[in-house]
């Protein structure tokens, strides 16, 4: 901060509760000013409030009451707005006098604004007003004229200053500041007066007049007070005569010469400022000349017409125009008129004023001339024209258009739906244009609902145009119906309300109602009264809901062309409780362990619970009795009960029946139905048990049947265990067997490995003690060599066939024989014949391919086949082969009728 202080000044010296004004005493005034305060030391300043003030006018700060905490020292600090540099006066210490304390006085005003103050248009205006008092005074303002603030108008600084932004002319006025406190008050008046710059609203621009034409300028401004006018030609003041004349800023000079071209300048001026306007002038002369602007080529027009020639040729001054056709004068007559511009009018033209025509323009300077050809046309009309048609979704429809115009005219079609220019392109999948030149058929195909509307077919030629216009109705199947909402619910029945949709162009004959559960498959229709709803009935009943169960509703309208889109569902709605009214069903039973008695049931779904609290009693009695034991499972999701007792003896009848219940009540039993308790489990094991091994894969275990009576339950069947040598008789494994069944074969063995099994009987109650065991050993493998090196022989329909011997390793079988498969290409499945030899005959048909192959047969089982041969049909010729190796096949007619060999494919 820059110091100007060179001494403290002197001490101001006042009574507590005394009003005190502190001078800042600022430097020259350089620029825009702001002022502030240091209390004591920097940076601690001054904040204004209703008890202290600074003012932004003289930069003094005022203090309206003054407490023993405002003593202290005081710098003023002066700011340039433009420089933003600061300069800080002398302090001047308060202090406070020990001669006792003021007492309250009404409010003197120290600050307060001009009398009368102009106030520029658009300015920010403000006003301070302050005063000091004891108590402090409240400051308020209003306009003398009792209009209230804008609230553009902002009241500041604890209501010291009052800021007017964007001053304006009703701004303008007497404004009052009133000062109060208990002990009276004081009043500081001022007008504020609006005034305004000059502002152009018209200025002048450069301009070409001819010589001997007439100049207006004017130019307007706006201002406050209103704005005076001067004219300067060429920087001199342009003095008033007979041809020039001023009036309100207007400039007029008649019969212009060549010596008023000039630079031209409009001042307009009030005491608040002054505005220019400058604009060139030039004054022409010249000859007429077409080239800038010449006449028409050609204009066409129809018969009955009226049409207009132009001829406006450049020319100063403006050219007088004389018409000649084919150089013949034209004069004025009841159809031939001079137009004031030059041109010429010809109204009901007809065909006989076709032809060329000549202007001739002509001022001091010189003449020109110009021409233009008429082509009179007959005019356009339609010969089939588009008629109001009413038609159904998906059909197509032609709305012709067809005209008859005058050939030597080019002829366009375009059509309008609904006053919109239809794009034949964008539109393409409905509309397309039909038929020949002089035709501007519209066809659409599969219309729709949207299609619905005004066509107009406007047929244009260059001289003329003609239009024809067509509605067409489109029915549709209605459209949704709106408003769905539920009346009345009840437990089976709710009414339903709605509001008609649109129709389409095709009244409504039905509605139907459907609804939607969370248990149903989508949305089904439901049962009303009545059960047709007419197309004016707007409500119904919807019955045979079932109870507590949550429901959407939906209303579909139809109509002669069909069923609509449904409407928008309802709010969910539940119906009310009821009794149960479908006891369960597939009530059944049996099995369990040993005194039980199961009873099963199938669970009723949620949606015929039909209501809270839903649960069933099951009720059962021994067969013969009277007395019904009764019990009660409260979980809806429960499928069975299990009855125990002691007393209840193996597979004994009972009568069961399941009933329904939840809080509004109990419903019906389901039928009666026979139970049977739990089965007795077997007591003894099977008897005569043996194994015997059957193949390397297989052992047969048989038994005898335990004796059973059908008083201790139904005999389910027997379960044999087995394991082998090396395996622990708890992992082993099991297969069953039916009661009726007294051995069983256990397959999937190891081969020359013993196993042992036991059997054991059991029932839906368990299973009985195991029989003792018993062991067998399945057989070696069988040989993995196949028969080798088969050879065959055929005689007329005897096959001969001779194969190598097998012989068993030691870990395999001993062979015992052989099995020679054999069928035809046409047969599915092989025929056998078992020999104990290498060798075997067959005898076969002649007129089919045969397939044959050989294996070894051991106690262990079939051993591996010899690879299939193919033996071809063969008439009454001999033949030999072997296999396997290539097939050859050779014509008989190259051989002697002799025994020859064949080669054989495998068929592998």
């Amino acid at each position: 901060l820059e110091n100007s202080r060179t001494k403290m000044r002197s001490a101001v010296s006042v009574r507590e509760g005394q009003g005190v004004v502190l001078l800042c005493g600022p430097p020259p005034r350089a620029g825009e000013l702001s002022f502030a305060w240091i209390f004591n030391e920097y940076p601690s300043f001054v904040q204004e409030d209703s008890r202290r003030f600074v003012s932004q006018e003289t930069g003094h700060l005022y203090i309206a009451k003054v407490e023993p905490s405002d003593v202290g020292n005081y710098t003023c600090v002066v700011t340039s707005t433009v420089t933003n540099s600061q300069v800080l006066g002398s302090p001047t210490p308060l202090v406070l006098r020990t001669d006792g304390v003021m007492g309250e006085y009404e409010p003197k005003i120290e600050v307060q604004f001009p009398e009368t103050l102009p106030a520029a248009k658009g300015s920010t205006v403000k006003l301070e007003c302050f005063a000091l008092g004891n108590p402090v005074p409240q400051i308020n303002w209003r306009r003398t004229d009792g209009l209230p603030f804008p609230s553009k108008i902002k009241l500041r600084k604890s209501n010291g200053m009052i800021e007017i932004p964007n001053f304006q002319q009703e701004d303008a006025g007497l404004y009052e500041c009133i000062t109060e406190n208990s002990r009276g008050k004081n009043v500081a008046r001022g007008r504020l007066t609006y005034y305004a710059k000059p502002h152009w609203v018209q200025t002048i621009e450069d301009t070409e007049v001819a010589v001997e034409d007439t100049l207006y300028w004017e130019c307007r401004a706006s201002g406050k007070p209103k704005p005076s006018y001067r004219w300067l030609k060429n920087g001199e003041q342009l003095s008033i005569e007979g041809r020039i004349q001023i009036e309100n800023g207007a400039l007029t000079i008649s019969n212009l010469n060549l010596t008023d071209s000039g630079r031209y300048q409009c001042i307009a001026e009030n005491k608040h400022g002054v505005i220019y306007s400058s604009a060139e002038l030039r004054v022409v002369a010249s000859a007429p000349d077409f080239s800038k602007n010449p006449m028409k080529k050609l204009i066409q027009v129809q018969i009955g017409s009226t049409v207009d020639f132009e001829c406006k040729p450049k020319a100063s001054p403006k050219a007088r125009c004389s018409w000649k056709k084919g150089g013949e004068q034209l004069h004025e007559n009841e159809r031939i008129t001079f137009l004031k511009d030059g041109g010429l009018r010809i109204a009901n033209v007809t065909k006989a004023d076709a032809g060329s025509y000549m202007c001739l323009a002509t001022n001091q300077f010189g003449t020109a001339s110009g021409s233009t050809s008429l082509i009179v046309t007959e005019p356009t009309r339609i010969t089939l024209a588009p008629s109001n048609m009413d038609v159904t979704v998906g059909e197509s429809v032609v709305l012709p258009c067809q005209v008859q115009h005058d050939p030597i005219l080019d002829i366009s079609f375009t059509w309008y739906f609904n006053g919109t220019l239809t794009d034949f392109k964008k539109d393409a999948s409905h509309f397309e244009k039909v038929g020949g030149s002089a035709s501007g058929d519209l066809m659409i195909r599969n219309i729709q609902l949207k299609h619905s509307g005004k066509y107009v077919c406007m047929v244009k030629t260059e001289v003329d145009s003609v239009a024809s216009a067509a509605d067409l109705i489109v029915r549709g199947s209605p459209g949704p119906p709106e408003h769905v909402k539920v009346d009345e619910i009840t437990d089976t029945t709710a009414q339903i309300s709605w509001q008609e949709g649109t129709d389409n162009h095709s009244p409504v004959t039905t509605y139907t109602i459907q609804a939607r559960t969370p248990f149903s498959v989508g949305w089904q229709r439901v049962t009303t009264v009545p059960d047709v709803i007419d197309g004016k009935t707007l409500t119904t009943t919807v019955v045979d809901l079932n109870p507590w169960v949550e429901y959407e509703f939906r209303v579909v309208a139809s109509n002669k062309i069909g069923g609509g889109e449904p409407s928008l569902p309802s709010e969910k709605v539940r119906t009310e409780e009821a009794v149960p009214e479908i006891p369960p069903s597939e009530v059944s039973g049996g099995g369990g362990s040993r005194s039980e008695l199961v009873i099963t049931w199938d669970p009723i779904p949620e949606e015929l619970q039909n209501g809270e609290g839903f649960g069933y009693v099951v009720a059962f009695r021994p067969s013969g009795t009277t007395t019904w034991i009764q019990t009660v499972v409260t979980s809806p999701d429960t499928p069975r009960y299990v009855f125990r007792n002691e007393s209840i003896l193996p597979f004994s009848p009972y009568e069961v029946k399941v009933g329904v219940y939840n809080n509004k009540g109990e419903g019906p039993f389901s039928s009666v139905t026979t139970v049977f308790s739990a089965e007795e489990e077997p007591s003894i094991a099977p008897s005569g048990v043996s194994a015997t091994s059957l193949s390397s894969s297989v052992i047969e275990v048989s038994w005898t049947a335990i004796p059973w009576k059908m008083s201790s339950g139904r005999l389910l069947g027997y379960e044999v265990r087995y394991w082998n040598n090396g395996g622990k008789e708890e992992s082993s494994n099991r297969v069953k067997a039916a009661g009726n069944e007294t051995s069983v074969r256990i397959t999937g063995l190891k081969s020359n490995l013993a196993y042992y099994t036991a059997v054991r009987a059991y029932n839906s109650a368990g299973a009985g003690p195991f029989s003792a065991t018993v062991n067998a050993t399945t057989k070696k493998t069988p040989p993995s060599q196949p028969p080798g090196n088969l050879v065959w022989n055929v005689t007329n329909s005897r096959v001969i066939l001779n194969w190598e011997e097998v012989r068993a390793m030691e870990n395999e079988s001993e062979v015992t024989g052989y099995k020679v498969l054999y069928r035809t290409s046409s047969q599915p499945s092989m025929n056998m014949l078992s020999t104990d030899k290498t060798t075997a005959e067959l005898l076969l048909q002649s007129h089919e391919d045969y397939i044959i192959e050989v294996k070894a047969t051991t106690d262990g089982g079939d051993g591996t086949s010899s690879e299939q041969i193919l033996i071809p049909r063969l008439a009454s010729m001999d033949a030999r082969g072997s296999g396997p190796s290539v097939l050859s096949i050779f014509s008989v007619s190259s051989f002697l009728p002799t025994i020859f060999s064949l080669t054989l494919n495998s068929m592998l």
